[in-house]
């Protein structure tokens, strides 16, 4: 043959492989919603029994992404919102990234104070990008999740909420954390507006930057963060780029504004759980709920369009902590009907802490309108997503704590019965110290169906079991002693492995006991 010809041939016969090597690997949607409890839904996330918050709500698009793939029942995030995104970002658990509290400023804690108990040094400068080891104080230089993707190919898009790296830091800008393209993320962990006639909180420092082109106009800012993830997603799809899409929504955290499109479908409704009509503030947050569902079912909407793009694509579906909790953004008893039947909520150890809504949908893989009671915490998902890419040579600079679950994804039954999931809050949340409701600094763990909480301050110990009391009001720490001693060795062996962070008694400067030198 013409050496030429064959020469031709054989370049041919590249090109051809490389492209369809480059549209071969899914594309990945991570959608993550800000502050939404696992019960503000229509898709029941207890077993599948159906509660009074469930009836509250309307979320079309989420009841039709779990009609497509696995609901996860016992799915967990940090119980406050930039260790969860740290740990999304790095595969880290808290203990270990110790971005332990929520970051903003520049050299500065967000904890309160106390009289009783020093808190220790944290990360409140946040991650930072790998080239920063060591560069930026109070902070962990990491590898991250989008920069993998990108060094294998990917585009990476980051739309929204991003409040994993303090202002002025290199990690305050998702562009330096390995993303293509960042839409409106910042070190803010809300905005100051959803109002676009409020040009989203401009002048304050919490405004939401990069979407100077909606200003003064009357639109929800969700509804404006939908709009830039698909025109960055048609982009990708037209360069035959396989994509990740992080769609981090700033809902439905505070401020709960009004979006117009959904709130009078809640005004004056008769609530079961309430047991009267839903006032101003649960109208309000219920449609900043559903609005968030619209901009689900945008995204799906799109993606369907297209069937290539629909079989390959995957999305999978999170909250970065429990809900609100508390009277002075929501109704009903603190504590109790925010989250029901889980108790508490934002900031605390309780379920109603820590329990996420969680839907996995991956084309040909997973099985629909299924449910996995696999326990699940927000590092796992680093792992998953690089196994899902298809990803098997990487390097991190960090060590992972994260597990994938792709097996569960593959098999809804195969459950690891032993799995354990840790917390480590040493810090003092800025809205709620009550001890009693799970808030101030702890650590805890769930194994099985117990759930043993560890409060630094006063050394109390408590454990519950999940299944039999989702609600937490029986504590069995006295009952079953055996259990408590077991799982405080195996919390406090995690703790130290990982060089864990703990408070001071103001008292005498000594460190608190770990939970296995007090039990």
């Amino acid at each position: 043959m013409n050496p030429k010809i064959f020469s031709f041939i054989s370049l041919s016969l590249s090109c051809i492989f490389y492209s369809t090597a480059k549209t071969s690997k899914p594309n990945i949607i991570m959608f993550l919603v800000d502050d939404m409890g696992w019960q503000d839904t229509s898709v029941p996330f207890n077993g599948n029994e159906v509660t009074e918050l469930n009836l509250r709500y309307n979320t079309p698009n989420m009841e039709r992404l779990a009609k497509l793939g696995v609901k996860f029942t016992q799915a967990y995030s940090c119980a406050i919102s930039s260790p969860t995104r740290c740990s999304l970002m790095s595969g880290m658990n808290a203990s270990r990234h110790r971005v332990t509290n929520w970051t903003l400023e520049l050299n500065q804690k967000t904890d309160q104070n106390s009289d009783i108990i020093e808190l220790p040094e944290w990360n409140y400068n946040g991650i930072q990008p790998a080239n920063k080891k060591g560069i930026i104080n109070n902070s962990t230089a990491i590898t991250s999740l989008p920069q993998i993707l990108k060094d294998n190919g990917y585009r990476t898009i980051h739309c929204g909420k991003a409040h994993f790296g303090a202002r002025t830091t290199p990690g305050a800008d998702p562009s330096n954390m390995g993303f293509d393209v960042n839409i409106a993320g910042g070190p803010n962990g809300a905005p100051g507006s959803y109002l676009g006639t409020k040009n989203f909180g401009e002048g304050s420092r919490f405004a939401v930057k990069g979407l100077e082109k909606y200003h003064g106009k009357d639109i929800f800012l969700t509804e404006a963060l939908t709009i830039e993830a698909i025109k960055e997603m048609k982009k990708a799809v037209e360069e035959d780029l396989p994509f990740y899409l992080y769609m981090s929504h700033y809902a439905v955290h505070t401020p709960i504004e009004d979006d117009k499109r959904f709130s009078d479908n809640y005004r004056g409704k008769y609530d079961r759980l309430l047991k009267t009509e839903l006032g101003e503030k649960e109208a309000k947050y219920a449609a900043l709920v559903e609005g968030m569902d619209k901009s689900l079912g945008d995204i799906m909407d799109y993606i369907q369009s297209d069937p290539k793009l629909a079989q390959n694509t995957i999305i999978l579906f999170m909250s970065d902590n429990g809900g609100q909790a508390l009277g002075y953004c929501r109704e009903g008893t603190p504590n109790r009907d925010p989250n029901y039947p889980a108790r508490a909520g934002k900031g605390s150890a309780f379920m109603g802490g820590v329990r996420e809504p969680m839907i996995v949908y991956w084309p040909n893989i997973t099985k629909p309108n299924s449910s996995c009671s696999e326990k699940i915490i927000i590092e796992d998902f680093f792992p998953t997503i690089i196994e899902m890419a298809g990803i098997k040579k990487y390097k991190t600079i960090q060590k992972i704590d994260g597990k994938s679950f792709v097996r569960c994804l593959k098999n809804v039954d195969d459950i690891s019965a032993d799995k354990s999931i840790v917390w480590h809050f040493p810090n003092l949340w800025g809205e709620n110290q009550d001890i009693e409701e799970g808030y101030g600094a702890y650590s805890s763990i769930l194994k099985g169906d117990y759930h043993l909480i560890y409060h630094w301050q006063n050394g109390k110990i408590r454990l519950y079991n999940i299944m039999d009391d989702i609600s937490e009001q029986n504590d069995l720490a006295s009952e079953k002693p055996e259990i408590v001693k077991q799982l405080c060795i195996e919390l406090s062996d995690y703790l130290r492995e990982r060089e864990a962070q703990r408070p001071k008694l103001k008292a005498n400067g000594k460190s608190l006991p770990f939970p296995d030198e007090v039990y």
